[in-house]
């Protein structure tokens, strides 16, 4: 019987799955942490080696195809200083849209998972948005809305909203039958059943998705800008654009990769505190 009983932890610590003994998440980690550091020790090796690069072309070209470093640095701080209204405008764009687009992704998603009547042709629908490019909604986009800010908030949704609705039902479809057939031997009504089972499912399938799709989104939205707005970074790096001042593109360009790895990290934060009971798997 001990012998049995050993042989499935056996196995899953060759593979790495399971603990082979009680201090083995400790062990896990541990492993982990020196690949975290040498994560960001191989993100400021590519950023230096970018500044190197930038430094050694601009000896050879002209400053308005690629400018030396500290002159956009330069640009970056008086950006920060003198236009931090635009940023202000920008990242409350990208919150509202990321927010309802998550609400009401995630809600398409879960009818489309959980009611089979409805579910080919909300299905069919989300596939036909997904197939048009996001340069034509811009484009339908300035015929219909007069208003800026409804130009940016339709692209926004129409765009980000069937990535979250394929990926949440997906999810449900994924969900284990065993599951489901527990919970339903509790009599659980359909709110339970939501509440208990399917929400706590998809979790993770929404931070996953927010995590892939928050550097994309922060792309449309600048995109967006740029064709149908006066205000935000996107306008502003028209604007410079139009006048010829690489360094200020740049540092746009350097504070929208700050933004999104910030963003990276609030949802890495976020998906350790609401998924912190379960177990990372490590495969060796």
């Amino acid at each position: 019987m001990t012998v049995e009983a050993d042989q499935p932890r056996k196995f899953g610590s060759v593979l790495g799955l399971t603990p082979a003994n009680p201090a083995a998440p400790a062990d896990a980690d541990a492993r982990r942490a020196p690949r975290q550091v040498n994560d960001y020790i191989a993100t400021a090796v590519v950023v230096a080696a970018i500044v190197v690069a930038m430094q050694i072309a601009s000896y050879f070209v002209p400053a308005y195809i690629i400018p030396a470093p500290l002159v956009v640095l330069k640009a970056f701080v008086a950006s920060l200083a003198e236009d931090y209204v635009q940023i202000l405008i920008t990242l409350a764009r990208l919150l509202a849209t990321l927010t309802i687009s998550i609400v009401v992704g995630t809600a398409i998603g879960i009818i489309t998972g959980t009611v089979a009547w409805i579910r080919p042709y909300l299905r069919a629908l989300v596939v036909i948005d997904t197939g048009i490019p996001a340069l034509s909604w811009m484009l339908v986009a300035v015929f219909w809305f007069k208003n800026p800010e409804a130009r940016l908030f339709f692209i926004m949704v129409v765009i980000i909203v069937p990535i979250y609705a394929l990926n949440v039902h997906d999810g449900i479809r994924a969900m284990p039958k065993d599951w489901l057939e527990m919970c339903e031997s509790f009599r659980p009504t359909r709110w339970q059943v939501l509440r208990y089972l399917i929400v706590p499912h998809i979790v993770p399938y929404v931070l996953m998705t927010t995590k892939s799709t928050v550097g994309y989104a922060t792309r449309m939205l600048i995109f967006a800008e740029l064709i149908g707005s006066s205000l935000g970074i996107g306008a502003r790096m028209g604007l410079a654009q139009a006048t010829f001042h690489m360094e200020d593109v740049l540092a746009w360009t350097m504070l929208l990769v700050i933004m999104n790895l910030l963003a990276q990290g609030g949802v890495g934060l976020a998906e350790r505190y609401l998924l912190h009971w379960r177990d990372e798997a490590s495969v060796r």
